[in-house]
């Protein structure tokens, strides 16, 4: 028996309390008749267990599935029915060993996922079989006595709608427990794939598990900051057609591992909007499910490239500002190196020959683009370019001093830690 279905069991007063039933009116001489038609069903339980079991095979598709053993539902079913007639003979002393058979059969069966419209069916039916079996009995005993059952129909229907409620009970308890489990499984699956802690023999497992493929192209989303509760467990809004989002929400930050299949990165760091406050980092593609640690690893890289709250970096994009904040100790010595004597400027001077540079760079080196920016004259621009060479002896026409520049501007943009 699963460990929930059998902590449930042990857990009674799991079950619910026992409440005494509506009993009907019933006369003392319809209660003979009831016991003199129920005795004799006792010796007849294999034949009713035999009819029942053929019924809900007949008009229960889920009794016929592979998953369901012949011999142990005839055993439940046997046993459900025992206790049924029993508790017609012997209500008082029946009734808890019978609430008890019919918590046990809803427990099982929802462990097992037999649909429960097709378990509450089955008790129905076995209602009927047993009802059918008195009437079978009362009239072979005494004819003239059998319309004093219906002064005890409530009493037997009664007990099926009770066992019914139980069994429901038991059902939703497990399958709510069951449900858990399976989340906390796949969650603590997805965690092992960010982590890169995931075995390749357990890859398999894992992947039908999370009903993604083993081999695929893969990426994976890190946001930070702001409220994440907007993204939680769910797709974001307009995900690129064709790709799949699995997200984990960290106490740090929540990932998405993307199936990009066909997909266009650029276009899912265009659909990505970040919460108020909140940053977002877009990995480079990697292969299969055993790469997701590292993709994971890259997102976060890509997430400390965003300059400001609300920003989105595909990390393909920022290469060179990837290498500056994998080692932020190199990018401080390095932009005090090259940017040293300007930044000892007064504040003005210095962010007005820094803005200067960083829109020279980004103009690919034309002094009239750069200048229209600045809304300046391109001699202006010049000027403020010769100024840097000379305050740093470096010269912005070597190859090597211009990708230091370049480096020690994004070092000093991105924020630090």
């Amino acid at each position: 028996m699963h460990p929930v279905v059998r902590a449930r069991v042990r857990a009674l007063p799991g079950l619910p309390a026992a409440t005494e039933p509506a009993r009907s009116r019933a006369s003392a001489e319809a209660v003979a008749v009831l016991h003199r038609a129920a005795r004799p069903l006792l010796d007849e339980l294999p034949q009713l267990t035999d009819r029942l079991v053929v019924l809900l095979q007949e008009q229960e598709p889920a009794y016929r599935s592979p998953g369901v053993d012949r011999d142990e539902l005839w055993q439940e079913v046997h046993r459900s029915l025992r206790h049924n007639v029993g508790s017609l003979l012997r209500p008082k002393e029946s009734r808890e060993s019978a609430r008890l058979c019919s918590w046990k059969i809803g427990a099982a069966r929802a462990e097992q996922g037999l649909p429960l419209d097709a378990l509450l069916h089955a008790f129905r039916l076995g209602g009927a079989v047993v009802w059918q079996g008195l009437v079978e009995s009362a009239t072979e005993q005494g004819p003239d006595d059998v319309h004093l059952l219906v002064h005890v129909a409530a009493d037997v229907w009664n007990f099926v709608d009770e066992h019914c409620n139980l069994v429901s009970d038991a059902y939703r308890q497990v399958e709510r427990q069951l449900t858990w489990r399976r989340e906390n499984r796949h969650r603590l699956m997805t965690e092992a794939l960010l982590d890169g802690t995931t075995r390749i023999a357990d890859l398999p497992e894992v992947a039908a598990a999370l009903e993604l493929p083993e081999d695929g192209r893969y990426a994976v989303v890190e946001v930070s900051g702001g409220h994440r509760a907007a993204y939680g467990a769910t797709e974001p809004p307009h995900v690129p057609g064709g790709m799949r989002v699995l997200w984990h929400t960290g106490a740090d930050a929540d990932h998405g591992i993307v199936l990009v299949g066909d997909g266009s990165l650029a276009e899912l760091a265009e659909a990505l909007k970040p919460p108020p406050g909140g940053r977002a980092g877009v990995s480079s593609v990697v292969d299969g499910l055993a790469a997701v640690g590292d993709a994971r690893r890259l997102a976060a890289t890509a997430v400390r490239c965003c300059s400001g709250d609300g920003d989105v970096v595909l990390l393909e994009e920022q290469l060179p500002a990837a290498l500056v904040v994998t080692s932020p100790e190199l990018g401080a010595a390095l932009t005090e190196r090259v940017l040293g004597p300007v930044l000892d400027l007064e504040p003005a001077d210095r962010e007005i020959l820094l803005d200067t540079l960083t829109v020279w760079l980004e103009s690919d080196g034309s002094a009239v683009r750069a200048g229209s920016r600045l809304f300046c004259h391109r001699n202006t621009v010049l000027n403020r370019l010769r100024r840097y060479e000379q305050l740093t002896g470096r010269s912005l026409g070597s190859p090597k001093d211009m990708v230091e520049l370049s480096l020690a501007l994004t070092a000093r943009r991105l924020p630090r830690g």
